[in-house]
């Protein structure tokens, strides 16, 4: 199994709060790996980490390539889109152009086209509100333009921090199938943070549990949803 994203006793700083405390997880390349835990456990932190927003030690390898001292754009340039907590959208903006932003880094006009189209046939209300302001969408609908634009820039690992978050379990549903679709189709690795365990486990490959900023239980998903610890405290039986 080759792996695409490799972490290494990854530790996290706000100020001179320390949040993670040495993480280590993997990501196949193709596969989805999730991260579970309770609220203040560290799963965003994670996530930020990874791409270099906050200030971080430990080290960060995507396809054996060390990042971990390169900025937050240069990382999106390797191929890493992230989706973040509260979506994130331009609310000011068309849906269209909050696309477009997407592909800020990109210079391939034709190749940004078909990817609008390719978006657009995962998620086909956007196209029907790529005039519309985003402010003005549904919350499932500015979770689906937070993923369509984090897929603009052509990642081949996504980060994903909670996408059911406020959701109707129908959106939510639609949206993990379209996860699923975009991980099949295109090949691109997944890592989701998600506070519904269940739901993230039944979709992952594997998974990592972490608490006070470690962790502290990781492997296939499906050994994670027959653990009886895990099972009491995030499955509810």
């Amino acid at each position: 199994m080759t792996m695409l994203l490799d972490v290494r006793g990854l530790r996290a700083f706000y100020g001179s709060t320390q949040a993670l405390f040495g993480i280590d997880l993997t990501v196949a390349a193709g596969g989805i790996t999730t991260i579970i835990g309770a609220n203040g456990a560290g799963k965003t932190t994670t996530l930020r980490a990874i791409c270099g927003t906050i200030r971080t030690m430990g080290e960060v390898f995507l396809s054996g390539v060390q990042i971990d001292r390169r900025a937050t754009e240069d990382r999106i340039r390797q191929g890493i889109g992230h989706v973040p907590d509260g979506r994130g959208t331009f609310t000011d903006l068309t849906v269209e152009e909050n696309l477009r932003l997407g592909a800020w880094i990109r210079r391939d006009a034709a190749g940004i086209a078909r990817d609008l189209d390719r978006v657009f046939g995962y998620f086909p209300r956007l196209r029907e509100r790529r005039g519309q302001m985003a402010g003005t969408l549904s919350g499932g609908e500015q979770q689906m333009l937070a993923i369509s634009r984090a897929l603009m820039s052509g990642p081949r690992l996504l980060l994903l921090d909670e996408p059911s978050f406020g959701l109707a379990p129908l959106v939510v549903a639609e949206i993990f199938e379209i996860m699923r679709r975009i991980n099949e189709v295109e090949g691109i690795a997944l890592l989701l943070v998600e506070q519904n365990a269940a739901l993230a486990l039944e979709l992952a490959d594997t998974a990592v549990l972490i608490e006070s900023g470690r962790v502290v239980l990781s492997g296939s998903a499906a050994l994670l949803r027959n653990d009886d610890s895990v099972r009491r405290a995030y499955l509810g039986n």
